[in-house]
C-alpha cells in the first residue's frame, strides 16, 4: 500500500522580540511632552522659546551625563563632578579677570578638570579605593575649594566673545549652548558605539576579569573615563560661567545626581557593562523637560522636587527588566 507523501509544513513567522524597556526613556518623554502640552500649552510651554529654553538649560547635565555614561558603562561613579563643575568655572574667570585671553582661560579650565580626573583615576586604578568614597570625598574637598578662592564671591565675566560662545550666543537662531549638547552627544554616541575604546568601556563594566583574559588593560579604561568626566565637568562649568555671565561657587550643585539620573533613565546599567548616549540625550532632556513644566504651572520647590522624583523612580521601574537584579 502506497504511503501518502508528507508536506513539509512551513515554519511559524515568529515576532521580533522587542525589548520594549530599552525605549521607556522616549515613552515618558512623549508622555511628558504631551502632558504639559495639554495642561500648560495656553502658557507657552510648547512655543518655540520655551522648548530653546529647556534645551538651554539641560545643555550642562548633558555634557556630564554623557561622560558619566562611560564612567558608569565601565562599572564605576563619579560624584565629584558637581564641584568640579564649579572649580573650572572659577578658574576660568579667574585667569581671564587676570588679564589673559579667554583661550588660555578655556585651557586652564580644562586642565582643572583633568587634575581632578587625574587623582580620581589615580586612587580608583592605582590604589583601589571604590570609586564612590573617592569621588565623595574629592566632591567635599572641591566644592570648599571652590568656596575657599573668591570667598563666595560671584566672578563677572565680562567679555562677550566667551560668552556667546559658551553660553549666550546663537548660531542661525540656535542656542550655542544646544549646539554644544548636541555635538557632545554625538561625540559621545559614535565613540561609546563604535570606536575600540568603546567596546573596552563595556567589557570592563560588563565583566573585568573576562575583559582582561581578552587582553583589555581595564584599569587604563577606567583611568581615561575619569579623564573624560573631569574634562567633560569643566567644560559644563564654562557654560554655566557663559550663560550667567558670571562664576559661582555653587555651580552645578546636585548636578551629579541629575546626571546619573539621566543616564539611568536612558537605560545604561548602573552595574556597568550597557551604556547609551542617545538615551542618556533623552533623559536628560526629560528631566529638563519636568522641572520646566513644573516650574510654568506655579509649583513651589518642594512640590517640583517631589514630583519629579516620584516620575524618575516610575520612569527607572518601568525600564527595570524583570527578574533584573
Amino acid at each position: 500500500m502506497q504511503s501518502k507523501a508528507t508536506v513539509p509544513s512551513r515554519p511559524m513567522l515568529s515576532m521580533p522580540d522587542i525589548q520594549w524597556q530599552n525605549y521607556v526613556v522616549y515613552i515618558f518623554f512623549i508622555i511628558v511632552l504631551a502632558f504639559f502640552g495639554f495642561t500648560i500649552g495656553d502658557s507657552g510651554f510648547l512655543s518655540v522659546t520655551n522648548l530653546f529654553n529647556i534645551a538651554r538649560t539641560t545643555a550642562m547635565i548633558t555634557v556630564i551625563a554623557v561622560a558619566m555614561t562611560f564612567v558608569i558603562s565601565a562599572g564605576e561613579l563619579d560624584l565629584s563632578v558637581g564641584s568640579t563643575t564649579a572649580l573650572a568655572a572659577l578658574v576660568c574667570a579667574l585667569v581671564m579677570q587676570a588679564g589673559f585671553p579667554w583661550p588660555v582661560a578655556v585651557l586652564a579650565a580644562i586642565a582643572s578638570g583633568l587634575v581632578v580626573g587625574v587623582l580620581n583615576g589615580f586612587f580608583v586604578t592605582v590604589i583601589g579605593i571604590p570609586s564612590f568614597l573617592v569621588t565623595l570625598g574629592m566632591m567635599q574637598f572641591i566644592r570648599g575649594v571652590d568656596m575657599r578662592v573668591t570667598y563666595t564671591n560671584p566672578i563677572s565675566i565680562s567679555n562677550q566673545s566667551f560668552n556667546g560662545l559658551f553660553g549666550s550666543g546663537y548660531v542661525f537662531g540656535v542656542p550655542s549652548l544646544l549646539i554644544w549638547s548636541v555635538v557632545i552627544a554625538v561625540l559621545g554616541h559614535v565613540v561609546l558605539k563604535y570606536t575600540g575604546f568603546g567596546r573596552e568601556i563595556l567589557a570592563t563594566g560588563g565583566n573585568r576579569q573576562a575583559a582582561e583574559y581578552s587582553g583589555v588593560k581595564t584599569r587604563r579604561v577606567k583611568f581615561y573615563a575619569f579623564l573624560l568626566s573631569g574634562a567633560a565637568a569643566a567644560l559644563a562649568g564654562m557654560l554655566y560661567s557663559g550663560m550667567m555671565q558670571t562664576a559661582r561657587f555653587n555651580f552645578g550643585e546636585g548636578a551629579e545626581l541629575m546626571a546619573i539620573a539621566a543616564v539611568i533613565l536612558g537605560g545604561t546599567s548602573l552595574f556597568g557593562g550597557k551604556g547609551t548616549i542617545l538615551g542618556t540625550f533623552a533623559g536628560s532632556l526629560l528631566i529638563g523637560t519636568i522641572n520646566n513644566g513644573l516650574i510654568i504651572m506655579g509649583l513651589d520647590v518642594s512640590e517640583q522636587m517631589m514630583i519629579s522624583g516620584a516620575i524618575i523612580i516610575v520612569a527607572v521601574a518601568f525600564g527595570k527588566k524583570p527578574g533584573a537584579a
